[in-house]
């Protein structure tokens, strides 16, 4: 017998010692491992949920906040808000002054070095692959950067022959204010639908100060709204003090045009205002900025009886009550003698001692205007009358307008069809 046999070896292969150093890995992942792993427990005090080991947070309750943490909220939130529109509006500005430039350098090459269609598709190419992640330097677009620069500046539209420098540094003027702060899709809208510079300018001061998307923007500019406004008949020189009758004047529109309405020439009031109601949205948009809703069917109590104001608006800005009566019939001069008794009694029972004067509205479906400038002559409340149309018939040519059936025909025939079935 070989001495020390007997005694474990002081070394192994390099084999076997991989095979142990398994064997007891094993072993301890077995005696460590041994049942579900269990996340900490939070400490005491702490708020949160543990699932499939992950502690997940949890805000202390509202409740528990100090008096004064909502009010907080909100103020914090109307800023992040408000830091959110300016940042959007900076983007746009710096878009559409880039735009701009574009558009002003390929004229002013054009004029100077003759530069042609091909130079420009080329430029196109260029800035695409210069800048790769940005949009908006395709062709067609750098054709309206160019169309762009010519609507709002003064400088030649026919570009047949070249110009002296002085003449090209003549051409270039300020953009207006109010298209440099709308979106780029929107000052496309402009150039692609309107054709006068003062149409496209009020347009986009409209757009800026109502906050118009591009779909309500073409809306308006279908419905022809800038011909519209301030077109209502009214007393408003009269009734009113200066700078809150013209004011006032701008605010009301004639024709109003509900185009989303669904019912038909003869329809009853009552069914417009209920209508009406159902797109009050629409509605809202159509009557223009400021307006704000307050009722319907507003009850007012004179005398022991009860009346019923149509709707009830409020005028931010012109900070006064607008009264809106519908009527689905011409105007008739008894319609202004009402209003003039609702809008003494809005001032009498609503009206805040530092509101101005309120307003009444007549949205008739007709108006003669001699009869409307009859009636309102020696009336001192502030009203205007305006037609109201939905350009669902008024859309047809008139040899086709009187065959159209009514609603409650197109009713009345599908209820026989169901009954005969």
């Amino acid at each position: 017998m070989v001495r020390g046999a007997s005694q474990l070896p002081t070394c192994l292969s390099a084999e076997a010692e991989a095979k142990a150093g398994r064997n007891w890995g094993m072993a301890a992942r077995k005696k460590t491992t041994k049942g579900p792993v269990r996340a900490a427990a939070p400490t005491r005090g702490s708020r949160g949920k543990t699932r499939e080991g992950a502690f997940f947070p949890v805000p202390p309750s509202s409740s528990e906040m100090p008096p004064d943490y909502t009010m907080v909220l909100a103020r914090l939130k109307r800023r992040i808000a408000a830091a959110q529109t300016r940042a959007a509006l900076a983007v746009s500005r710096e878009l559409v002054a880039l735009y701009w430039h574009v558009g002003a350098t390929i004229v002013q090459r054009q004029m100077n070095a003759g530069w042609g269609d091909a130079v420009v598709e080329r430029l196109a190419h260029d800035l695409r692959h210069a800048f790769r992640d940005l949009e908006g330097f395709s062709p067609r677009n750098i054709w309206r950067m160019r169309a762009f620069y010519l609507a709002w500046s003064r400088a030649p539209k026919k570009l047949t022959r070249p110009v002296s420098e002085t003449g090209a540094r003549r051409a270039t003027e300020k953009l207006p204010q109010a298209v440099s702060e709308i979106p780029w899709g929107h000052n496309i809208v402009l150039l692609q639908q309107l054709d006068r510079p003062q149409d496209r300018l009020w347009y986009a001061e409209q757009t800026r100060a109502q906050g118009w998307s591009r779909a309500v923007l073409q809306a308006q500019i279908a419905k022809k709204a800038h011909a519209r406004q301030g077109k209502a008949v009214t007393n408003f020189t009269r009734a009113l003090p200066p700078p809150q009758s013209e004011l006032a004047r701008q605010a009301l529109k004639d024709p109003y045009t509900f185009d989303f309405l669904t019912i038909g020439r003869e329809a009853h009031e009552r069914v417009t205002e209920r209508d009406l109601l159902a797109h009050v949205r629409e509605f809202l948009i159509e009557l223009g900025a400021g307006f704000a809703f307050i009722g319907n069917q507003v009850k007012l109590t004179v005398g022991d009886a009860d009346s019923f104001i149509d709707l009830l608006f409020y005028h931010v800005r012109l900070r006064c009550y607008v009264v809106v009566e519908l009527k689905a019939t011409a105007f008739k001069p008894e319609h202004a003698g009402k209003m003039n008794f609702y809008l003494s009694a809005v001032d009498d029972l609503l009206r805040h001692k530092d509101d101005q004067p309120s307003i009444g509205l007549l949205l008739c479906r007709s108006r003669n205007r001699v009869q409307v400038e009859y009636a309102l002559r020696d009336i001192r409340k502030p009203i205007g009358v305006a037609q109201w149309e939905t350009r669902i018939v008024e859309a047809l040519p008139e040899d086709l307008k009187g065959s159209l059936p009514t609603v409650e025909e197109l009713e009345a025939e599908l209820s026989r069809e169901e009954d005969e079935q």
